[in-house]
């Protein structure tokens, strides 16, 4: 029977620099989808998946990702004495949703350098790698779609989507057959290859499951593309001594580490709140009925 997966580990050291210079001093996980910021999204989808730790790796200027997610008594004291008892509701479930363990990074060396300083708190246990500004909005959530195929095959998973051809060596990708309708037995992974050198158009998003076994790996993985430790390179090496699936999930996934991606994923979460759906609705109509004429 396979272990059941108890934790999680969110990459969140990189710089944010596509988004200056707002994240000069906001990292940009905290950069809000509508209300709420992106990070906090997918610590939702952990818990919403039975996860009950998350490993936060962090770096320089990213302490406020920690204390969002801390204890802010003042403010729900003030919150409930002015009555916005279901705000003070909101910050109380945000510093209650999971077990929260940081760890710096220090010299950001890659994904895979980032997944190998959570070595310690994981120990000997399968894991999720979320990464901390790729979201994805689905009925079932993306982590426990895969959840649930780790546990039937018992081995490693990768989120996988399709990309058009232009955005193939901006991505991970991998090659396989299926073995179910969603699902797929690798047998190759390309960190952004050219087109030319690519196994197919099915790309690698921001969520894994990895056995421990890929720690060792990491371990003795040089660097590569970007001079950076790849995790791709790791789950390839992985792919090879254990096995390794692709699920190709169901869900809409949005980039929010790119203009346009958090932009559409402002518009789709806008669209989804019942306080300003109607009123954004009818701005979209009205821009684009001026855009007609």
């Amino acid at each position: 029977m396979a272990s059941r997966i108890r934790k999680a580990v969110i990459p969140a050291a990189g710089l944010g620099t596509r988004f200056l210079p707002a994240t000069k001093s906001v990292p940009k996980e905290l950069l809000p989808i509508v209300d709420t910021p992106t990070i906090q999204y997918i610590m939702q989808e952990v818990v919403a998946a039975g996860i009950d730790t998350v490993v936060l790796i962090t770096g320089k200027g990213k302490s406020k990702i920690v204390d969002h997610f801390d204890a802010y008594p003042e403010l729900e004291e003030k919150l409930e004495r002015e009555g916005k008892h279901d705000l003070a509701q909101k910050l109380f479930e945000t510093r209650n949703m999971v077990r929260l363990v940081s760890i710096r990074q220090g010299i950001p060396r890659g994904l895979g350098h980032a997944v190998l300083c959570a070595k310690e708190v994981i120990g000997d246990e399968p894991f999720v790698v979320l990464l901390g500004d790729d979201l994805v909005d689905a009925k079932v959530p993306c982590t426990k779609q895969m959840m649930n195929v780790y546990e039937q095959y018992e081995r490693s998973v990768v989120a996988l989507m399709e990309v058009p051809p232009e955005d193939v060596p901006k991505f991970g990708i991998c090659g396989g057959k299926h073995i179910s309708e969603r699902v797929l037995e690798l047998n190759s992974m390309v960190e952004k290859p050219k087109l030319a050198d690519a196994p197919s158009h099915l790309a690698i998003v921001g969520r894994y499951i990895l056995t421990p076994a890929i720690f060792e790996i990491l371990e003795k993985t040089g660097l590569g593309k970007g001079n950076e430790i790849q995790l791709t390179d790791a789950m390839a090496q992985l792919m090879r001594q254990e096995g390794f699936l692709g699920l190709q999930f169901e869900g809409e996934r949005y980039d929010a580490g790119d203009k346009f991606g958090f932009l559409q994923a402002n518009i789709a979460y806008g669209l989804k709140n019942p306080e300003i759906a109607p009123k954004l609705y009818s701005y979209m109509r009205k821009i684009i009925e001026s855009q007609g004429k």
